[in-house]
């Protein structure tokens, strides 16, 4: 693990002073006891290292503010779990800054029931007071949030690593719904939204299996008719190979034409007479989650295609087979054709805001993590995408 600016600064008195052995031995221990979590921090985990710390006034009508923000109150709770694990508190604690910088306050931390892991929180926007009633213009900007529940990703240190895989594991079968993580997030969500009074002032956030949380969590609020707005940051997309990465574009489309054309016929053949209230966009098309991927991370790449091919479908006039087949996955089609119980695939939508960082990343870990999100001149590339 790198180690940080403060790391480095909390040691230099160390590597300063004296070399006779007893005496350096003696002042590294009460250099450790004084700044035992010096050891352990990385340069991004400081909110003012890694951080956003430019947006020193925020513009809740710029979606490039929007989105800087969501993505520091999720690596706020990333940091949170960090801090639960090092046992670091009080003025040691290295996550408030990430939601105190922007007048957040935390409500409270959503932890999993058996692990005691720390995966969610609820944030409340507490703009500071003045004279001129700032705090109450803030909260009556219909694009400012009140409320904002972010989901970090996996995390593979400690005795983490079992759990978050575990849960990986549960959504290529298509069961995250049937987790109590998800079932303590709903909960989380559906007091939010009561408390708020109105939908339309409580956001959602989450990375990588944070984005799957929070996507599956707004998907069952839409067809509740509750609309949330939603932003989902490398959120994966199962079950496709990494067709981003083959360059001719007429082999790419073949490949995604033919993969239609059999996933739409096995769901007309498994099911000759799809009703509507087995449409597994019922309820969604109202619902547009901004969507957050970068064309160098497999994980998440695979919505650039799923999105274009759609739009490239209706405009040859297939969009008739497109519809059928980015309602299904050809799993799931196959459990529901021998009886097997059948969830509609959790990573499909209809209708998204998809931004795409263009930026070249240095490897898949740049690719896949949260902080390309709210740095500063990044290539990015959106569109809204909007299919019934």
């Amino acid at each position: 693990m790198m180690m940080s600016n403060i790391s480095a600064v909390c040691f230099q008195g160390v590597f300063d002073s004296s070399g006779k052995e007893k005496r350096l031995r003696g002042y590294i221990k009460s250099k450790v006891t004084e700044k035992r979590w010096c050891l352990m921090v990385s340069d991004r985990h400081l909110f003012y290292v890694s951080g956003p710390s430019h947006l020193t006034s925020i513009d809740w009508k710029n979606t490039d503010h929007q989105r800087s923000v969501a993505a520091s109150l999720v690596q706020g709770v990333k940091v949170l779990e960090v801090d639960h694990q090092e046992k670091r508190k009080g003025h040691e604690a290295l996550a408030p800054p990430w939601w105190e910088f922007f007048h957040f306050e935390l409500v409270r931390p959503l932890v999993d029931d058996d692990s005691w892991s720390i995966f969610g929180a609820i944030y409340e926007l507490k703009p500071p007071h003045s004279s001129l009633g700032t705090e109450h213009s803030v909260l009556e900007d219909e694009n400012s949030p009140h409320f904002v529940i972010a989901f970090r990703g996996t995390l593979t240190m400690y005795d983490l690593v079992s759990r978050d895989l575990n849960l990986s594991l549960k959504l290529i079968k298509n069961r995250l719904h049937k987790t109590s993580r998800f079932e303590t997030a709903m909960q989380a969500i559906r007091a939010t939204v009561g408390d708020a009074g109105d939908s339309s002032s409580v956001w959602l956030a989450g990375h990588s299996m944070g984005s799957v949380l929070a996507m599956l969590a707004g998907k069952t609020m839409a067809k509740d008719g509750i609309f949330l707005k939603s932003f989902l940051f490398n959120q994966p997309f199962v079950f496709v190979a990494p067709m981003e990465r083959i360059k001719q574009e007429n082999v790419k489309l073949g490949i995604r034409f033919a993969r239609s054309v059999f996933t739409a016929g096995l769901a007309k053949a498994v099911n000759p007479t799809w009703p509507e209230q087995e449409d597994p966009f019922f309820g969604l098309y109202e619902w547009v989650p901004n969507v957050f991927v970068n064309q160098g991370d497999d994980f998440c790449s695979g919505y650039i295609g799923y999105f274009e091919h759609r739009k490239k479908m209706v405009e040859i006039g297939a969009g008739g087979i497109e519809r059928l087949a980015t309602q299904n996955s050809i799993g799931s089609l196959l459990r529901y054709a021998v009886g097997k119980e059948t969830e509609p695939p959790m990573h499909l939508i209809p209708c998204a805001d998809l931004t795409v960082n263009m930026t070249p990343s240095r490897d898949f870990k740049e690719a896949h993590g949260i902080r390309q999100w709210w740095r500063e001149n990044q290539n990015l590339k959106s569109e809204t995408y909007r299919y019934r």
